[in-house]
């Protein structure tokens, strides 16, 4: 008899609904058999670890990444219902970390696969350009009192990313970006979560367009580039005998370094995710951030480290105006639980796999 830990049991229960009778036993075992797992975390090791080799023919593990019916964002978002009802109280605000990461494959008939940059791997080390999947990341940040409070990142929701194809130009129009695949994953979570307060965080290669016109529950806390083009808020109101529509923005302010030469600089306390302080010098003021933010407002926070005399080390924007510079750097520190994440994973047997057609590619990284 097949069985699995009743502990284990009760906790898959809640996903129950996301795949039929015979799917969700084969899912039961595969999970055991990855959690069981010491070596690489390929399909048919993760029946070897679930104790099934000769018991079940390899071909139904494989159909459930292949063929069985089943959907990963719906699997997705049952977890996340499960995370923020645990670990989210009703009243704080469910905060979402995005980023992509590589995870390497060899063989040339791998679905999605493609030369890509890997920037976790160690610099000088020569793989920083591999051929593999890259996958875009929703991970939900909560602190966990076990950990006497640390961040730690879930993740949820996952799209495999496609980069452009010299070999069929007709298809680039067909292939969202990254940051477009990120906000298709917080739309749904936006939908599933109708009245939550949402706090988005991301790097600056997520820093575009994609993030307009989202309610105006939902903030984006982001690095800026330095060569950032930031315009004064527009005039209030239309002065008498003004012709020609209203203005969107005011007038183009200077350069980020430039605004930096003259600032005045404040020292404040920041508590970063391990709990520890640290001093900085922030200077901090509010404009538009006209091409990825349109006309909404972002706060801009110009920081230097201690030891930094001039200029200024990193610029954050962030569409939540009314938040503190402290805890918006908090906010902006967070970030850094996907990267722990994306390596935990990893090193852990996520992207092991060794299946090449479309279903199977894009199902087993989610898993």
């Amino acid at each position: 008899m097949l069985q699995v830990p009743s502990s284990l049991a009760g906790l898959l229960s809640l996903l129950s609904g996301c795949f039929t009778q015979p799917s969700f036993e084969t899912f039961s075992m595969l999970l055991v058999g990855m959690v069981g797992r010491i070596r690489d975390c390929t399909v048919t090791g993760m029946l070897q670890a679930a104790g099934l080799a000769g018991e079940w023919h390899h071909s139904r593990a494989h159909d459930f990444f292949a063929r069985a019916r089943w959907d990963p964002d719906q699997l997705g978002i049952a977890l996340v219902h499960f995370l923020v009802t645990v670990f989210v109280k009703p009243d704080a605000p469910i905060r979402l970390a995005v980023d992509d990461t590589l995870f390497g494959r060899s063989g040339r008939k791998v679905f999605g696969a493609h030369y890509l940059h890997d920037g976790a791997q160690p610099e000088g080390s020569g793989r920083r350009t591999r051929w593999g999947n890259c996958w875009v990341v929703v991970v939900l940040v909560v602190p966990l009192a076990c950990l006497d409070g640390r961040q730690v990142a879930l993740p949820i929701l996952f799209r495999l990313f496609r980069p452009k194809d010299p070999a069929r130009p007709e298809l680039d129009a067909q292939r969202p970006s990254q940051p477009e695949l990120a906000r298709a994953l917080i739309d749904m979570i936006l939908q599933r979560f109708p009245t939550r307060i949402v706090e988005i965080v991301c790097d600056g290669a997520y820093a575009s367009k994609a993030w307009q016109g989202l309610p105006d529950r939902a903030t984006v806390t982001t690095r800026m580039r330095a060569n950032a083009a930031v315009y004064a808020l527009p005039p209030p109101e239309r002065h008498p005998g003004q012709q020609g529509r209203t203005p969107l923005k005011g007038a183009k302010l200077a350069s980020l370094a430039k605004i930096a030469e003259t600032a005045i600089f404040t020292a404040i306390t920041i508590t970063g995710p391990d709990g520890r302080e640290r001093t900085t010098h922030t200077h901090e003021f509010t404009c538009l951030w006209y091409k990825p933010f349109h006309t909404t407002p972002v706060k801009v926070i110009l920081i230097r480290n201690p030891g930094t005399e001039t200029g200024f080390d990193v610029a954050l924007a962030s569409t939540d105006t009314d938040v503190p510079a402290t805890e918006l750097i908090s906010r902006y520190d967070s970030r850094w639980t996907i990267e722990t994440c994306h390596q935990e994973a990893k090193a852990h047997g996520v992207g092991d796999a060794r299946n090449r057609v479309q279903k199977a590619v894009e199902r087993t990284v989610p898993f």
